[in-house]
Parts: structure tokens; C-alpha cells; sequence
């Protein structure tokens, strides 16, 4: 429990160091870059407070793959850029309570969502060194890795051909239809939805890690129904491109596009 305390309070400080950041740069966006390093930062304090197990060690080394090229892909992608629309978005609503809404409902709150997605972390972390060293014959280990790769590169080749399509395409009414893209309006947010399901398939047979299922649950219910696919279709609402895109094409999950009715 000193840990789990501990890195509360870490999760805390790293929130508020990014809410002056943003401040300083007048842009919430950053919060997307430090989203990432958030879990980095998780890592560096249990290995340092924690003698890592062998499956300790995956998993750390998998989150950390995972966060450092989330926050280079974010931060590249912003990079030149103006304000993410969808916090321009919020410093217009929010008018005069702006500063405070922004530090609890961007960054505490990421940190309270941070600090939950965690939850296969801290079962790694803080398992029984007897029970956690049995990782090469664990079926559930290696499912794990299995679905987190694919994930994994899911989130990055759709990410790739996103950056690439944006600086390529003539006209900001076009619409990436190619690719990953082809088969799901949202590939990359598929790809980290598999991330943390196979993180939570790696722990979840450890002491308590049938609890981290919390993570994947969260991460889904947030992407598919609070910030991720909501926004960005509403975005696109009116759109005549996109809806015949959205008439054809899978949300989420990766599917032959749909042929159109005659």
C-alpha cells in the first residue's frame, strides 16, 4: 500500500508539472504528450523502490516501448501545429474558469485515469518474486504478448500512415481511406485498446490481477465512449466524404468495408 501511495503522489506531481507547462506554452495539448511518459514515470519509480521479477521486467519494458513512442509520435505530430481542437474547443466553453476546470478536468482527471490504467503495472511490480518468476511456462504470458504486439503495431503503422497522409494530402476536406484505414475509421485506437488488454492478459493470473482488469475496461470504455471515437466523428458530423467513409467502414474493430446497397 506505501507503494501504491507513493505512486499516487508521483502521478499527482507529474499532473501539476504538465498543467504549468501547459500554461507556460498557453496549449493543453501537452497533455497528450505527457500522457504517455506519465506511465514511464510509473516504471522508473517501482523498478527503483521494487526488485523486479522476470515478468516485472516485460512488462515494464513493453510499457515503456508503448509510452516513449506515443509521446515522440504526439509531440511530432503537434509540432508546428495550433491548439488540438479539442481543448480550443474547451478554452472557449470554459471562458473565465478556464485555469481551474483545466487543471481538474484535464490533468488531475488524466492523472485519477492514469493512475487506474496502471492497475497490470503495480500487479507486476508488487507480486511474490516466487510467483511472478514462473513466466516462460504461462500460457497467459505469452497470450498476452501475442495480443499487445499486435496492438502494438496496429497503433503504429495506422499512427505512420496517418502523420504521412496529413502532410501528403492537398486538401484538409480529404480523408484517409487506405491502409489500416481502409478497414477501420479508428486503427490506432483499436491498437491501443489490444495494448491493455494483453498487458492485463500477462498479469492476470498473478495475486490480485484479476483486478487490473480495470485497465483494459477503462481504456475501452474511454476511447469508444468518451473522448476518442465520439469527438473525433462528431467532428466530422455534415461531412459528406467521411459519412459515405462511415457508411462503409468499421468503426473499431478491423473488417472488410461494407459493400454499398443498390
Amino acid at each position: 500500500m506505501y507503494l501504491l501511495a507513493q505512486a499516487a503522489l508521483l502521478v499527482w506531481a507529474h499532473s501539476s508539472a504538465w498543467y504549468l507547462i501547459s500554461l507556460w506554452r498557453q496549449r493543453n495539448d501537452v497533455a497528450d504528450v505527457a500522457w504517455g511518459l506519465g506511465f514511464a514515470a510509473i516504471v522508473a519509480y517501482l523498478a527503483q523502490h521494487q526488485a523486479p521479477t522476470p515478468v516485472a521486467w516485460w512488462i515494464y519494458s513493453l510499457v515503456v516501448l508503448w509510452a516513449m513512442r506515443l509521446s515522440v509520435h504526439i509531440g511530432v505530430r503537434n509540432s508546428g501545429k495550433s491548439e488540438d481542437f479539442r481543448y480550443r474547443q474547451w478554452r472557449e466553453e470554459w471562458g473565465r474558469t478556464f485555469y481551474w476546470r483545466s487543471y481538474l478536468q484535464v490533468y488531475l482527471l488524466q492523472g485519477f485515469f492514469m493512475f487506474c490504467i496502471a492497475a497490470p503495472i503495480f500487479v507486476a511490480g508488487m507480486a511474490p518474486a516466487q510467483q511472478a518468476a514462473a513466466l516462460a511456462s504461462n500460457g497467459f504470458v505469452w497470450a498476452g504478448l501475442a495480443v499487445w504486439t499486435t496492438g502494438f503495431l496496429c497503433e503504429t503503422i495506422s499512427d505512420y500512415q496517418l502523420l504521412r497522409f496529413v502532410k501528403q494530402r492537398r486538401s484538409k476536406d480529404e480523408i484517409l481511406q487506405t491502409g489500416l484505414w481502409r478497414y477501420s475509421r479508428h486503427p490506432n485506437y483499436f491498437g491501443e485498446i489490444l495494448v491493455w488488454w494483453g498487458l492485463w492478459l500477462m498479469v492476470c493470473w498473478l495475486p490480485w490481477g484479476w483486478m487490473a482488469i480495470i485497465s483494459p475496461l477503462l481504456i475501452t470504455w474511454l476511447l469508444t465512449k468518451v473522448s476518442g471515437v465520439p469527438m473525433l466523428e462528431q467532428r466530422y458530423e455534415g461531412h459528406t466524404a467521411y459519412q459515405a467513409y462511415k457508411a462503409r467502414t468499421s468503426a473499431l474493430i478491423p473488417m472488410p468495408p461494407r459493400k454499398r446497397k443498390i
